[in-house]
This record gives structure tokens, sequence and C-alpha cells, in this order.
């Protein structure tokens, strides 16, 4: 065991990190954070015990805290561990019960939250229809009230299992823990159970969480589109009536209580949102609003989608002058107007072109205002910055509400990695992102280095622009997203950057790529080719005898959500910048028909060879220099002199390689495709050949090994690689020892390195 300490408000753990080790608590506190909500860890709890491969929470130090941290990979790991160890395995046993009950407790407490939400919200919307009537005042539509829906679950807890924590926690415990200690099976069988039982929890506690995330603004929000202010203009107009509005308010004081007790909003926002009706002056002006717009501007929230000139609210906020919006206005309905907007027409296709390039002129132009200040977003911005939505009779009226809602919860579509185009925009604006490379593979820097060599500019304007913000955004704008949006929409030919209905073949809601199906689709690649997105960094401590040592670091991509509903992904750069351990980006349309998971390994598969390609420069398929890249390359070109090639597979490969027109990456990528999907499950779909190249260079995670070495088709590949990686680390074992004689400390790379061998 290695004891770590760790200081307070530091990560032991985050969320979708590989488990490389289970930490046992010995001294101090760690909070393991979901969503909103937490637990705490005390002394003898086990952080990753209820993880298998990735890590589905965040594990931060509440105090100074000591750890133990050690190797657990399976039943068997813990088996060995415990074995003989009379002491731990009680620690052990006891903390997976806790531990179970804890979160048992938060998924309860979370589950009943919601169910009295959604019953609060229904009830009291009721209310507010029957105070309409009742005072003769016209119902203002709420168009949120239309898309909420009881909290429906993937990963649930059953009762019996509650009520069995509960009946071991408070009264059986230690006559469990006996039971349970007087066999190995017994025990492990007791710890691995509860681990899995977690393991579900954890996912429900996560569905409860996104639920009463995505539909607390029905209830107050930060944009005043809620209940709460339904509420209050209803007492306006009530008031305006001569009526009593003690029982309107008493609803609104309830709606503030009923928020304060779900624990789910800002403090900061509830304290202004229910300062502003509380000390409202009634009987100053009864024409304004809780924000003074009056209640026009509360109409035109919830109907603008509907009934308000979608194209010139655009344009208008773009400033453009009367004459270009006219022109522009007319282009976009005569587009609109056609019988066929598919059509390869040349007339057609022309007016898509011509079309697509002022879609981008308008998209700056409304980007850099917004981004100046946020505050003049309209849902309407929202939707054509995030989805290329332009106006209602282009979607369709469902389609268009379903956008109008989706707007409000764009976080979903949000998380370290992942981003909107709009959100990555924003980075590049900020300075956070460096601008993508153009289709010639140039970079912002040699992009303006191409400019000054042909003298378009000086060499000191050259050096001004490397940090104008708005030319790097001008720069991506105008080369990466036009090329990428057309790409991820899959049909070059019909292209056209406006959101529209034939694409949306499917409801908003299951075309929606969202960041926890790109995660989730991530991981599980993850989860079997372990070394998918690890790559070499260099390491040097002269001082302590290592001048330059290779070690491998993982390095997880970005991915930007394009604004069309697509069917195709692309890996546009391998990395972000000239060094390795930048992240990749990949592209993804926000809206797709398509299977994620399917689309995320394709794009895997292509990432694996382009890395090798970049790695290797000009030797990549040089087969003196063995790479993934070479080897393939020289598999696919001499195919038929190979012995170890049946004539049956020989014929697969040729028929292979004329579908592709002797494309090898997109051979490789169907390969690697079947090697995730098949092999890896035990249905062999490879050639001897195939498989052992990935079986060297895309070898499965270490428990897949095992289940599939006893196989004679995988055994001596399998009993090759693990010598091989075995000979490396204990190389490194030795390199690290030196190290350490010299002075120098292992550090995370280090650590990290150490634990990709033993993977």
């Amino acid at each position: 065991m290695e004891i770590i300490n760790a200081k307070q408000n530091q990560i032991i753990a985050r969320k979708n990190d590989k488990v490389k080790y289970w930490y046992l608590i010995q001294e101090g506190s760690v909070l393991q954070k979901f969503g909103f909500s937490e637990v705490r860890l005390e002394k003898n709890a086990i952080i990753g015990i209820l993880e298998k491969d990735i890590f589905l929470c965040d594990y931060i130090a509440g105090e100074d805290t000591v750890l133990a941290g050690f190797i657990c990979e399976n039943s068997e790991d813990l088996k060995n561990l415990l074995t003989g160890q009379e002491k731990i395995r009680n620690i052990f046993l006891k903390a997976s019960m806790e531990q179970r009950h804890q979160m048992l407790c938060l998924y309860s407490d979370l589950y009943n939250k919601a169910r009295q939400f959604h019953i609060f919200v229904e009830n009291i919307y009721n209310d507010y229809k029957t105070f309409c009537g009742k005072y003769k005042i016209e119902e203002q539509h709420f168009l949120r009230i239309e898309h909420f829906n009881s909290l429906k679950m993937q990963h649930k807890a059953e009762s019996w299992e509650i009520n069995n924590s509960n009946s071991i926690i408070n009264n059986y415990m230690q006559e469990y823990l006996q039971l349970m200690e007087k066999d190995d099976s017994l025990t492990v069988g007791a710890i691995m159970e509860a681990a899995a039982q977690m393991r579900r929890f954890t996912l429900g506690i996560g569905e409860i969480e996104s639920y009463l995330s995505y539909n607390k603004d029905i209830l107050v929000s930060d944009s005043s589109n809620d209940l709460l202010e339904l509420f209050f203009e209803l007492s306006v107009k009530t008031y305006a009536k001569k009526y009593d509005i003690a029982p309107i308010t008493k609803d609104m004081h309830l709606i503030i209580k009923v928020a304060e007790k779900l624990n789910v909003y800002n403090k900061r926002m509830l304290n202004r949102r229910f300062a502003e009706f509380k000390n409202y002056d009634y009987s100053s002006d009864t024409s304004q609003g809780i924000n003074g717009a009056g209640d026009s501007e509360t109409v035109r929230r919830e109907i603008d989608i509907m009934e308000e000139d979608c194209i010139a609210h655009i344009l208008e906020y773009a400033g453009f002058n009367d004459e270009d919006i006219e022109s522009i206005y007319n282009m976009i309905e005569q587009y609109r107007d056609l019988p066929d907007r598919m059509s390869i027409d040349n007339e057609i296709y022309a007016l898509r072109k011509k079309l697509t390039s002022v879609f981008y002129d308008i998209y700056y132009k409304v980007f850099m205002r917004a981004v100046k200040d946020e505050k003049t977003l309209t849902p309407i911005l929202e939707m054509f910055l995030n989805f290329g939505f332009m106006d209602v009779s282009f979607v369709g009226e469902e389609h268009a509400k379903d956008l109008y809602e989706l707007t409000a919860h764009l976080d979903i579509c949000h998380s370290e990695h992942i981003y909107t185009i709009y959100e990555w925009l924003k980075c590049i604006y900020r300075g956070e992102k460096s601008p993508s490379k153009n289709e010639f593979d140039m970079d912002f820097p040699a992009y303006l280095a191409d400019l000054c060599k042909k003298g378009k500019i000086s060499s000191e304007q050259a050096a001004s622009y490397q940090h104008n913000r708005e030319m790097k955004v001008d720069f991506e704008i105008k080369n990466m997203f036009p090329s990428v949006n057309k790409i991820t929409y899959g049909n070059i030919s019909k292209f056209c950057p406006i959101l529209c209905k034939n694409d949306l073949i499917n409801a908003i809601e299951k075309m929606l790529v969202t960041s926890e199906k790109l995660e989730n689709a991530l991981n599980e690649i993850r989860k079997i080719d372990y070394s998918a997105f690890y790559r070499e960094i260099l390491f040097s401590d002269p001082d302590k005898g290592i001048n330059c040592e290779r070690i491998m670091k993982e390095v997880l991509p970005d991915f930007i959500l394009m604004p069309n509903a697509g069917t195709r992904v692309i890996m546009w750069q391998e990395t972000s910048g000239p060094k390795s351990d930048t992240p990749g980006r990949f592209m993804f349309p926000i809206f797709t028909a398509l299977d994620v998971d399917d689309l995320m390994l394709g794009v895997v598969g292509y990432f694996r060879w382009e890395m090798c390609r970049r790695l290797q420069g000009v030797h990549w398929n040089d087969i003196r220099d063995n790479s993934l890249t070479a080897e393939y390359c020289s598999y696919l070109q001499f195919y038929r002199k190979n012995h170890d090639l049946s004539a049956d597979a020989k014929e697969r490969i040729k028929n292979a390689l004329m579908r592709v027109q002797n494309n090898y990456r997109e051979v490789f990528i169907k390969d690697y495709v079947n090697w995730i999907k098949f092999e890896s499950k035990g249905s062999f779909r490879l050639n001897k050949v195939s498989r052992g190249i990935l079986v060297r260079y895309c070898p499965f995670a270490k428990a897949l090994r095992n289940e599939l070495k006893t196989n004679p088709m995988y055994q001596f590949l399998i009993s090759k690689f693990e010598a091989d990686t075995a000979k490396k680390l204990q190389r490194y074992n030795s390199v690290y020892t030196r190290y350490v004689k010299a002075g120098g400390e292992i550090t995370e790379d280090l650590k990290e390195n150490l634990l990709f061998y033993q993977m």
C-alpha cells in the first residue's frame, strides 16, 4: 500500500478518470461529489469500491487527509488482498455496508424531492388556472409546463434493497459481519455485491439530479420565465381589478419555500427573486412586472418563438442595415419557399452556396455582439448560435418549441471536454483555447506567417494580430466552422447551415448529443482499449540522473458539437498544438439519428491511425520502424504473399480494399470497430495477422486479456504482449528506484506511467 497525504480541497480522483487505485481513508475525510449533492466519507471508508473501470464521482479531501492507495482491479485482487488479513477484512466489509447505506439515504432523499417537486409544480399550476378563472383573467401561455413530466428512471433502487440495508445497519450489523467473515467467498461476494449496487445507485442519483437540474427553472429561474413570474403578473392584474391578492401571494411565498427546501438553486438568485416581488409596491404602477418589463414582455417571452419574425430578430441583432436585412431576408425566404430544398439542381445549389456564405457572416456578427454582452441574448439568438435555427417555418412548430425549451438546459451539452460551437468560440475569444487548423493544415500563427510572406500584412501587424481576439474568432468561423459543419452534416452537396425539418427525423430529445452520451460512449471504449488516448511525453531531471525519459500520459480529446442535424463525425486535429500532450479535437453534430456509441467508435479508430501517423512522421509507413500504421500498411500491401492468411482471408481483404478504393486507414477503422465490438467479447471477426497487430498496438485491458488468453487464438499473442510489458515495467521500476535514491520525487505523471504498464 502507498501512503498518500492529501491537503484540504485537493482532488483525489476526478469523475471519468480511470480507476487506478482504491484508497482507504486512514485519517480525515473525503467528499464524494455527485452533481449538486455529496456524501462525506469518514475514516476506513474506501474510495473506488463502487467503481469498476471509470470513476463515477469526484472525490475531494474534506480536510487534511491520509489515504492508503492500493491496486484492486477485480474480485481476485480483492480476495488476495483480504486473505489472512482479518482486520482488513472487517474494515472492507463494514465499509461496503456503510457506504452503500449512505448512498441509499442520499438516493431516497433525492427521489422524494423529485417526486414532491413534480406534484407541487402540477398542483401550483392548477392553482394558477383556478385563480385565472376565478378573477376572469386570461391565462398566460406557459410553454414549459407542456414539456414537464414526472421522473422516469433507468437505474432504480428497489424497496427491498433499502429495507435490507436498513435492517443490517440498524439491527444486525455485528451478526452480519461475523457471518460474512467466516469464508473468503462470502466476504468477497458481499463486498462485490454491495459495490455493484452502489454503482447502480450512483447512476440513479445522477438521473435524479439531472431531472431536478433540468426542470428546476420551471419554478424559479434567473431569467424570470417561471411560475413565480406567472403568479406575480397574475397578482398585478388581480390587484388592478380590486380583488384580494393574499391567496396569490401566499402561493408565491410557497413557491420560494419549496425552492429553498429543494436545495438545488443558487441562494443569491432565490433571494433576489424573492425580494423583487416582496418589495414591490402594487399601488405605484400596476403596469410593471417584477423586472419593470410589463405584461407585454412576459407574453413576448412565451410567444416570440411562434409569432415573432425570427429572421428579422437575428438580422437586427447582428447590426445589418435595412437594405441588407431586406436583401438577406429575401434570399432566406426564397430558399424557404423552394418545393425541394435538397435538390441538386444548379440554380438551387448556387442559392445554398450563397446562403451558406451569408449565414457565417451573420453568425460572426451575432457572436461578437453576444460575447461582449450576454445579457442581450434571447432564446431565438441562442437557438441560432447553438443549433443553426433561423425560423419556425424551417423546423416546424413542434421542433421549434422543443428547441426553445432546450435553450434553458444547454448545460447538458457541456462538460470539461465538451462544448457547443458557441461555447467553443467563447473559449477562443477568451484565450482559453487556440483556433483550429484550417483545411490546409495551418494553425493561426502559421496563417499569419503565410499572409506576411505573401506581403498582405507586415511583420509588425503579424505580431500584433497574434493576440487579437476578434481575428482569432474570425479565423475559426471562416475556416474550421464551415468545413466541419458541412462534413458532420454528412451530405456535402446538399448542405445548408440553416436547420431544417427534413433533417430532424426524430424527436429533438432523442437526437440531441449530450455530454452524458459522449462521455459514456468514450468511457466504454476506454474500458476495452485502455491505451487509446495515452501518448508519450518527455520527462527529465538531469540533476537526479534522468536526462530524457519517455513516459505515457492519457490526454482526452475535446468534443465540439456543430450546429446541425448530421450523420458523420470527424477527428479534425490529433492535438491542439505542436505539443503531443495537448487534446485532440473531435467534431460531432449536435443532433443525430445515428447511434452515438457507433459514431464514437469510428472516430476513435480514425484518431488511432492519424495519431500514429503524426508521431511517426515521415516513417509512418516504413516497416523498418515498427508502428501500427507501418505494420498495417505492410500487411495490406503484401497480403497476397502472406502465408499466414488463408485463401478466404485474402479474398476478404481484396474486397475490403476495393470497397474503400485502397484506403488503408479505412480498412483499419473497420477492423478496429470489429476489434472493440466483437473480438473483445470473444466473437472472432479478424484474421490472424490483423489480430496480431491490434494485440500489440491496441491491447485489451487486463481483465479482458485474462478472459481471452485461455483461447488458443489469443494465448500466444497475449502472453508475448504481457511478457514485453513486464520487461518495460521492470525497467521503469529500476529507473524509479535509482531516481528516488538520487533524491527525486515520484510525480503524478511518473505514477501514471507505472500504472499504465500494469493495466
